[in-house]
């Protein structure tokens, strides 16, 4: 697997992103959706990645800056043809790795409540993460769940 830097300009990381958008409206009401949009995901704050195996995108992830010692996890997809293989935990190490590197304290995330969230919110255990509660904006919702890890 090779995870690079995207710019977010090609059509594979579009679609992705397409789907993983679509994906959430199946479980959650408009006003609980908090997946960015390519423009979203283009801000300074934001440092977004995608994995590959050969030319074949395998999935997503990003982390957005909150503070200098503060980061969110955001935009954690898999594509479907490449569902248990790995591709988030390796995302995931990669991402802790990068906060290591940015000196940060904290990562925290938010992702759905719903059963079909259930494999994020184990994989998100198995690398540390615990339940809290809303932080950086976000208010308590029936749809959300929110995680963090000190690091």
């Amino acid at each position: 697997m090779d995870i690079r830097i995207d710019d977010l300009s090609g059509p594979e990381i579009a679609r992705l992103l397409h789907e993983h958008l679509h994906s959430m409206t199946l479980y959650s009401p408009p006003e609980s959706i908090h997946a960015l949009d390519l423009d979203a995901l283009r801000q300074p704050e934001i440092t977004f990645w995608s994995v590959w195996q050969g030319t074949e995108l395998m999935g997503c992830s990003a982390i957005k800056e909150l503070d200098a010692g503060h980061g969110e996890i955001k935009s954690m997809r898999t594509a479907s043809a490449h569902l248990r293989k790995g591709v988030a935990a390796a995302l995931m190490r990669h991402i802790l790795e990068e906060a290591g590197r940015r000196s940060y304290r904290r990562l925290s995330l938010e992702t759905g409540s719903a059963e079909a969230f259930a494999p994020a919110r184990s994989l998100y255990a198995s690398f540390g993460f615990q339940f809290c509660g809303p932080f950086a904006g976000y208010v308590e919702d029936p749809y959300s769940v929110f995680m963090t890890r000190g690091l």
